[in-house]
């Protein structure tokens, strides 16, 4: 039987070459010269720490990050931004926290719209991820263009296609 999974997953390369593209950036641009602003990536974690001194140049850090993501073909909706916390002295902090995997309530969602579809077919969900079965592979095709134009707040990979 026809199966594929539907995943949310991101390539640690990818973004580590995205997150060094943009820290160099940050040191070119005119308008950081003499800034202690500083861009790390916790790839255990699956974190961006940004650290700078205002409001304005942590909005321009992270509209970088956002752009080398992009360019990188790298979704930022997999991107929490979390609020602006205040370190020691002018400093200004942001941790990032980069979403992997499709939590219960998204999952639900798209099950529910799958059934929805009047489509013939299954969808079960598994841990962090949803596969879906049918008997043609056109039904499954059809499953994906539906999960395509729906709104989930997370980037949605389709893996594991099986005949």
């Amino acid at each position: 039987m026809p199966s594929f999974d539907i995943v949310n997953k991101v390539d640690a390369q990818l973004l580590d070459n995205a997150i060094n593209v943009a820290r160099k950036e940050i040191v070119n641009r005119f308008d950081f010269s003499g800034s202690k602003s500083e861009i790390t990536l916790d790839k255990k974690a699956m974190a961006i720490h940004v650290l700078t001194e205002n409001d304005m140049r942590m909005d321009s850090i992270v509209d970088v990050i956002r752009n080398r993501m992009i360019k990188q073909k790298l979704d930022p909706l997999c991107l929490d931004f979390g609020k602006d916390q205040y370190a020691s002295g002018f400093m200004v902090k942001k941790d990032i926290k980069v979403k992997e995997g499709i939590d219960k309530d998204v999952a639900r969602k798209i099950t529910k719209d799958i059934k929805d579809s009047k489509l013939k077919v299954q969808s079960q969900m598994m841990d962090d991820q949803v596969r879906v079965t049918a008997k043609k592979i056109d039904d499954l095709q059809a499953v994906m263009a539906l999960l395509r134009r729906g709104e989930y707040e997370l980037p949605l990979q389709f893996t594991n296609m099986k005949s």
